[in-house]
């Protein structure tokens, strides 16, 4: 079987490496000149944990391959993915669909046989639909059918979630279509993974749901937090007596900084605007918006009252830039805000990040100095603080930060720390929705 892959960002290239894995011949087609370079020299345009091995195995096996011509890579495909990118659209959180439309009006001229064009992009719902009316237009003569796959990657896990996941959504009315799709991912039946058949604005609908759904636990348990602290609670008890309850469910009850990435954010505002326009507003949806917004807007206030209500002067680590761990991702990060209030504010900032560092500097001020590892960054430092919860700085002992520190100051939004722990060796602790010793 022989399918291609248009884009090759986060979503195609990882789609892409794993349908090569499952036996499929894979063309990918990337744009960017600079992202193609370094894929046809093994160099990973994203860092996600074992994915460097996955593409050099099926590069090497004969089933992945990269360039730049669509019409190759289209000509005698089953399925082609349309896997470009839906940034938000300035002005206005609709999601910008200007790739997807235009990748839609090159395949249509560049299809020979009959092919089936498939959405992995997170789309709007009727895109299927205004994909089909495109190459209609371009190409009364063509061939095909258009199906919804979206996917449910979570970055530093994508793979497994390819391999293993919880479930496929594919959306299409056609039952040559489906047979196809059925066949690409024959894998997954094997290890008996559910594949949903459903209708195409269903489909789309779905991707935008989930995403939401689960923005919406993460802004939820933020709210506990804060009343936690209000009240004498402590959020992590909240957190696992309502998860362990199987109609709730124990993941995404992490309170922290606020979500961010490529999905969450731009996906809540384009549903919301989605709903809006259907004349069904989501007010769910709304609030967990507005809920984000302000609680990115109060770490840094947070941060500058544990610090005696002025950083002017004052020296800070921060550990953990990007906006989850095992990804080099920033896009929409709490980072971001963060370190340009403190700086605002006249702050020192010393950052470290295992892996984002060289995609963090354009994005955040030019005064802060980046570090080689955590230890580095504490060093002198007034205060701590830890946005986003890498694992190697769950190990960091209580008696070495106090050492290495001029101040006593902890501030970590993961609760990654133990409060008695960093009380003993005499910080002043401040975390998430639980009280201090």
């Amino acid at each position: 079987m022989r399918i291609a892959m248009i884009g090759g960002g986060y979503v195609g290239l990882v789609s892409a490496a794993c349908f090569a894995e499952f036996g499929v011949e894979v063309a990918l087609v990337e744009a960017d000149a600079a992202r193609l370079s370094a894929l046809h020299e093994g160099r990973m345009p994203i860092y996600e944990p074992g994915l460097d091995r996955l593409v050099a195995d099926n590069v090497a096996a004969g089933r992945l391959t990269f360039g730049a011509d669509l019409p190759a890579a289209v000509a005698g495909a089953e399925a082609v993915f349309i896997a470009v990118g839906t940034p938000t659209r300035r002005g206005d959180g609709h999601a910008d669909l200007t790739y997807v439309y235009a990748a839609a009006e090159q395949v249509a001229r560049a299809l020979t046989d009959y092919a089936v064009i498939v959405t992995k992009s997170t789309v709007p719902v009727g895109t299927g639909r205004r994909i089909a009316a495109i190459v209609r237009d371009v190409r009364p003569d063509a061939a095909f059918d258009v199906a919804s796959n979206p996917e449910f990657l979570r970055e530093g896990s994508a793979i497994n979630d390819f391999m293993r996941p919880d479930r496929v959504v594919i959306g299409t009315e056609s039952a040559r279509a489906q047979e196809i799709l059925r066949r690409l991912y024959r894998p997954l039946y094997l290890i008996e993974a559910p594949i949903v058949f459903t209708g195409l604005e269903t489909a789309e609908l779905t991707k935008y749901a989930a995403n939401a759904f689960l923005a919406m636990k993460v802004s939820f348990i933020n709210e506990m937090a804060d009343l936690c602290e209000k009240v004498g609670g402590d959020v992590h008890d909240v957190a696992r007596g309502i998860g362990l309850d199987g109609r709730i469910g124990r993941k995404f009850l992490h309170p922290g900084p606020g979500f961010g990435g490529s999905c969450f954010p731009k996906d809540t505002l384009a549903l919301m605007r989605i709903a809006q326009d259907a004349g069904a507003a989501s007010r769910l949806v709304e609030a967990t918006v507005a809920v984000n917004d302000a609680r990115k807007s109060a770490m840094a206030a947070r941060i500058i009252a544990a610090c005696g209500g002025n950083v002017r002067g004052t020296r800070i680590a921060i550990l953990g830039l990007t906006f989850k761990p095992e990804t080099d991702d920033m896009r929409e990060a709490p980072a971001i805000p963060i370190l340009w209030r403190l700086a605002e504010d006249g702050a020192e900032l010393r950052a470290f990040d295992p892996v984002g560092m060289a995609q963090a500097r354009p994005l955040l001020p030019d005064s802060v100095r980046y570090c080689r590892d955590a230890l580095d960054a504490a060093t002198g430092a007034d205060a701590l603080v830890v946005i986003t919860e890498w694992n190697e700085f769950r190990a960091l002992a209580p008696e070495r930060l106090s050492e290495t520190m001029r101040g006593r100051v902890i501030v970590d939004l993961r609760n990654i720390f133990d409060p008695a722990a960093m009380h003993q060796a005499g910080f002043a602790y401040h975390g998430i929705g639980r009280a201090a010793p």
